[in-house]
């Protein structure tokens, strides 16, 4: 999703050639690239000038093996010379909070960006608030089973969630890009605004005609959960609560057009009917 959004924006900008299958159509020269495998690496970014990089957790549950990933193309990256990379990194939270909290999605990348910046890698880590586009999937309104209306369970309580849609990530990766000398060395909180559970609830509400409820869902009670990421999503949402560093200010001067939730909502009512 990440990357798909990045590609985009970089052929219409016309200013680069990012390589990526599905935009094969649109200019990009495409090269296979396999993140466990060093010389395919090598091969993908032979010549580049940088590197947009997105590692996922959710494709093998494994930290560890996200970190090597990342640390592969960090020293492919150094060893060829890549001028710029950014990457799609987080908070290392066990570090963070002295071990009390443990976020796997998030300590592996945390890992991976300190690395980048610990070999001297002119890197930007971009770190992305929860996408609006999990509001239509995972964390979709769920029909209560005591009336009718439906409710969204993150167990945020009554502190703001950052959220951007992931479509509007491009853009302001592009504008990174393009300021080399305002962004390396640095991590860029990501946000296109932040609103309560209840207020992504009222947005829904209007949205579907139905009414969405918070379910005031506790981290205590989201952890016992029968779903395999339960408790990393209740430290996560413990995490968020800590109201960890996003700029919606500077998010919105990357990406002038980038989304609210309700502007997201409105033009994705056709993916709201499936609800």
């Amino acid at each position: 999703a990440q990357g798909g959004s990045v590609a985009r924006a970089m052929l219409e900008s016309k200013k680069y050639v990012p390589k990526a299958q599905v935009l094969r159509d649109l200019g990009a020269e495409v090269v296979k690239g396999d993140l466990n495998d060093k010389a395919s690496v090598e091969a993908a970014l032979k010549g580049a000038y940088g590197a947009f990089l997105v590692t996922n957790t959710w494709e093998h549950f494994s930290k560890e093996k996200e970190v090597c990933q990342g640390k592969l193309v960090a020293d492919v990256a150094k060893n060829q010379g890549l001028k710029h990379v950014v990457y799609s990194g987080l908070e290392n939270v066990k570090r963070l909070t002295n071990g009390k909290l443990e976020v796997l999605h998030f300590d592996g990348k945390g890992e991976v960006e300190e690395y980048f910046w610990s070999i001297g890698v002119p890197m930007t880590s971009v770190r992305v608030a929860a996408y609006f586009e999990n509001f239509l999937g995972p964390l979709k309104p769920v029909k209560a089973s005591d009336g009718d209306y439906y409710t969204l369970a993150m167990p945020m309580g009554d502190v703001p969630m950052d959220g951007i849609s992931v479509a509007d990530i491009g853009a302001v990766v592009c504008s990174i890009f393009n300021s080399p000398e305002e962004f390396v060395g640095k991590a860029v909180g990501l946000s296109a605004e932040a609103l309560t559970m209840q207020q992504y609830a009222d947005i829904l509400s209007k949205a579907l005609g139905k009414e969405v409820r918070d379910a005031k869902i506790t981290p205590e009670a989201y952890e016992k959960l029968k779903f395999p990421a339960a408790k990393e999503m209740a430290n996560m949402c413990r995490f968020y609560q800590m109201k960890p560093d996003r700029d919606i200010k500077l998010t919105h001067r990357l990406n002038p057009k980038v989304k609210s939730f309700s502007q997201f909502i409105s033009e994705n009512q056709a993916a709201l009917k499936n609800l």
